[in-house]
């Protein structure tokens, strides 16, 4: 899936300068930093480049979500169209808390970090403010949580195909 929606989004955004492209898509849920690194292998962007590109794309909702989410959500759960779509997110989000509850930091750290369908900053932004984990907590934990998942991601997109290409 995440495949496909990165070629969706390098077709879209065809012209654009090749960074912004991987910025925009490290930007997106679901997407986020992994299709960021993943798109910006196929773009052929150097890692080092790429690296701050989707660290900083994937960073930047962050904070807003942090501080604004259960306002709007609670905005919109006053409203008949929003209200179902509010608390299906909410609910798909709380199904995956019990580890995050239980370990706070070390949990969401390890939520965001490593790169699985439905984790990541976005979720683990949202998760940090339903379970009301305190921001101290949570933004280094978001933070280290990316960088782990960077790691992972470059391995898996830029190191191992390169070794590859050795053989």
């Amino acid at each position: 899936m995440v495949d496909s929606l990165v070629n969706w989004f390098t077709v879209a955004l065809d012209g654009l300068p090749k960074e912004l492209i991987v910025f925009i898509i490290s930007m997106v849920p679901i997407l986020e930093l992994r299709g960021g690194i993943l798109a910006a292998a196929v773009l052929k962007i150097p890692i080092a480049q790429a690296i701050p590109i989707c660290l900083v794309g994937n960073i930047v909702p962050i904070p807003f979500i942090l501080l604004f989410i259960k306002p709007v959500f609670r905005w919109m759960k006053g409203t008949k169209l929003f209200k179902p779509m509010v608390e299906k997110i909410e609910s798909k989000s709380l199904a995956k808390s019990d580890k995050i509850q239980k370990y706070e930091f070390w949990g969401l750290l390890l939520f965001v970090g490593i790169p699985l369908p439905g984790t990541g900053a976005w979720t683990g932004a949202l998760l940090a403010c339903l379970l009301e984990i305190k921001m101290k907590k949570a933004v280094p934990a978001i933070f280290l949580g990316l960088l782990l998942a960077m790691t992972i991601m470059c391995t898996i997109s830029y190191f191992i195909p390169w070794l590859i290409s050795l053989i």
